[in-house]
């Protein structure tokens, strides 16, 4: 299948390849050139420009950051007016309804979930939106980027945006409620793995506590493969979609505020887990499973 790609960063890049690699003709761009080296390597076409990307492509995917920059591509860029007819276009960012509206073509929104280790192995999830024929033409795309048991179509067009802002939104407020939790645990005295179990075996589990927050308290890594910045930007997609349905939104209007604290303190470029440091300054120690038990004291700043 002929296929175009726009967006080779920490997700897009993996995803490419892996449609190179299972034998489709694919076409990429990217704003930084260098970034489709990998991909040329491998027998891809480069694009100069996205209208340029999408000119042959029977398939169009874009992989970007923002609405803005879906819109920059599809519209501004000329995209869209590109396309072949017939062609389909399959927006896999983190998105809303409206941007890919403004577009107004055959298109399904398929944004995913895994990170950029995810991406990597190929085993992404991914809820897509939009016409079970066009979901059924392009299935054969997802089994090769995602793992086939989580590729759900989730309903019509939009759909598929929204799942995915739900699911970083209860993901943000795991983190965000989580690091309450310990740093107040391990402040009153009571040692993190030991508080850590305690919670695993009550019906407070979840899966961030089980596994994803022990990249921070096993290795210290607050996950810099998406940034801050992208995270407050779902986190306020979130906040604005819950204001537009009239569904009241404080407690993820909190959390958006943590973030923001969290991104001002720390950076753009800070890993998505970053306010898990705000509360570890507030319990004077990092969370850390040492191996004497200790949590490590946080460096005088």
């Amino acid at each position: 299948m002929r296929i175009g790609f726009v967006g080779l960063g920490n997700m897009g890049r993996h995803m490419a390849r892996h449609l190179i690699m299972a034998g489709h003709q694919v076409t990429v761009h990217d704003v930084r050139e260098k970034a489709a080296e990998e991909h040329l390597a491998l027998g891809a076409a480069w694009a100069a420009t996205p209208a340029e990307c999408a000119a042959a492509a029977e398939v169009f995917i874009t992989m970007v950051p923002t609405p803005r920059v879906v819109e920059d591509v599809m519209l501004r860029a000329g995209a869209a007016a590109a396309l072949p007819g017939g062609a389909l276009w399959v927006d896999m960012s983190t998105s809303t309804p409206a941007a890919a509206e403004h577009v107004g073509i055959r298109r399904l929104d398929a944004p995913v979930s895994g990170m950029a280790r995810g991406a990597e192995a190929g085993l992404l999830q991914i809820f897509v939106g939009g016409d079970a024929e066009d979901f059924a033409r392009a299935l054969p795309l997802f089994h090769v980027m995602g793992d086939p048991s989580k590729v759900l179509h989730v309903g019509g067009l939009g759909a598929g945006y929204t799942v995915k802002l739900m699911i970083n939104l209860l993901w943000f407020c795991h983190l965000v409620a989580t690091s309450e939790v310990l740093a107040m645990g391990v402040k009153a005295g009571v040692d993190l793995g030991v508080l850590r179990d305690a919670l695993l075996a009550s019906p407070a589990a979840s899966n961030f506590l089980e596994s994803d927050v022990l990249s921070v308290l096993n290795d210290g890594d607050y996950d810099d493969s998406f940034a801050m910045a992208l995270a407050c930007k779902d986190l306020g997609l979130a906040v604005d979609l819950g204001r537009d349905l009239g569904v009241s939104s404080e407690l993820s209007a909190l959390v958006e505020q943590i973030f923001r604290r969290a991104r001002a303190q720390y950076g753009d470029l800070a890993g998505e887990m970053s306010p898990v440091r705000l509360y570890e300054t507030l319990a004077g120690k990092q969370f850390r499973l040492t191996e004497g038990g200790e949590p490590c004291l946080v460096p005088a700043v």
